[in-house]
């Protein structure tokens, strides 16, 4: 799921390659890895876990896929500034339709520019496919799986100290899912950029490798960073809440703690 800057340098030309810059167009344009495509995943926000949001973020997700050229034999790499959020979405989303060959880049563009790895600032356009991949439901989570397993399940709360103790507000109501853990996204990455240790990280995600787990943020977004660190420690049942707080802090009728 991770790829090293030496890594992907070796293999830059390869055929079978899609490189997706998930930063702005604004970066992007003003220079990106040789031959990535741009893809703003940002753009895209589903906070609709019904079963009709679940399936219209499918049909969604399943276009998108195929815009960016996804097909079973390609390696699709994403990368963003930093092991960021954005290049994890990525990653997971690939995860959730069976994609097997889907990775980040540790350390993202910031890390390929310090080592003068090469760059260019030229567009590269889109080689479109029709993806279909299969669905692998366990590792998303609607607002219903979470509210009828409160007391059964370890819920990760990916946001900022303020998100979960309800002093910044970016929903209807604030605070967090009650019995969630918050522990900060930013905190799986090293002041370089790169992803901490496995020694580092098991310290701060210390549970038993089979402990059933929901991640979530404000997007799913950072979550999806958390869902990826928690893969990478050998975790084997781990979903990340879709609508996360834009869904569950803009329905009323569910429980919030503060």
């Amino acid at each position: 799921m991770i790829i090293s800057t030496t890594k992907l340098n070796s293999i830059l030309n390869d055929s079978d390659v899609i490189i997706a810059d998930t930063r702005s167009f604004k970066e992007y344009s003003e220079g990106h890895i040789p031959g990535a495509v741009h893809l703003d995943l940002f753009a895209f926000h589903w906070i609709d876990t019904t079963k009709k949001g679940i399936e219209n973020f499918n049909n969604q997700s399943k276009t998108l896929l195929s815009y960016l050229g996804v097909t079973p034999e390609k390696k699709v790499i994403f990368y963003d500034s930093i092991s960021g959020m954005l290049a994890a979405r990525g990653v997971w989303m690939l995860m959730y339709f069976s994609h097997q060959n889907g990775m980040m880049l540790d350390g993202g563009f910031s890390k390929w520019q310090k080592e003068n790895n090469s760059i260019e600032t030229k567009p590269n356009g889109f080689k479109p496919s029709n993806f279909s991949g299969e669905i692998n439901s366990d590792i998303i989570s609607g607002f219903e799986y979470i509210r009828d397993n409160l007391e059964n399940i370890k819920i990760l709360d990916a946001r900022s100290t303020g998100e979960y103790d309800g002093s910044t507000i970016r929903a209807a109501q604030s605070g967090h899912i009650p019995n969630s853990v918050n522990i900060d996204w930013s905190k799986n990455i090293k002041e370089d950029g790169t992803f901490k240790n496995d020694e580092e990280l098991s310290k701060m995600y210390d549970y038993p490798k089979d402990t059933e787990i929901v991640t979530y943020c404000q997007g799913a977004y950072r979550a999806a960073n958390t869902f990826l660190v928690l893969k990478k420690l050998g975790f084997t049942k781990i979903r990340v809440y879709l609508g996360s707080w834009g869904e569950w802090g803009n329905r009323l009728e569910l429980p919030v703690e503060k």
